[in-house]
């Protein structure tokens, strides 16, 4: 009966799983260039797409594009998106040094977070108002009965707060991740 709703707020967790992911906590993580685009070949195209990405340790990320000829669009894509880390580029790859996080870069990434956070609560209500609407379709049609509908009126909220728990568990988890050192 919820099956829709649920995978629709499923979707959010995991949109906001990628977003969490693209905030950098001060360690080299790949899924920061998730959200980078390269024009390569007049086409929007993910570094992933392009060339290797490796970490040979905590702080560092190695892009090896398969086409050397891309290497100077992926290092632009770079500098012109908002990861705030300039790539050096030694003619065969592009390094990626993630310096320790200052306090108030870690205050700017927590409220970034925190307001990630609110959107998907946000979206999660919008999905509970949404199936509120067409379950009291239903009963205006008769499809359904006033006490069915009082009982899925509740076991909506209940999902709906189960659902807003796990965001708040995952921006908390991502918080703690910011603030250590």
């Amino acid at each position: 009966m919820f099956t829709p709703y649920t995978a629709r707020m499923d979707k959010t967790l995991d949109a906001l799983k990628n977003q969490f992911g693209s905030v950098r906590a001060g360690r080299a993580n790949a899924a920061v260039l998730d959200q980078i685009r390269v024009d390569y070949y007049g086409t929007p195209t993910p570094i992933q797409q392009i060339g290797s990405v490796s970490s040979p340790d905590p702080r560092t990320l190695v892009i090896q594009p398969w086409d050397a000829s891309s290497l100077k669009a992926i290092e632009k894509a770079i500098q012109t998106s908002d990861i705030g880390i300039n790539p050096q580029n030694d003619g065969k790859v592009l390094r990626l040094s993630f310096p320790q996080l200052t306090e108030e870069r870690r205050r700017e990434l927590s409220k970034q977070v925190k307001k990630y956070g609110e959107d998907g609560k946000v979206a999660i209500r919008n999905i509970r108002r949404d199936a509120v609407e067409d379950f009291k379709a239903q009963k205006k049609s008769s499809e359904i009965t006033e006490d069915d509908y009082k009982d899925i009126e509740k076991e909506l909220q209940k999902l709906t707060d189960d659902y807003i728990k796990k965001i708040d568990d995952m921006v908390a988890k991502k918080d703690k991740e910011l603030n250590e050192i």
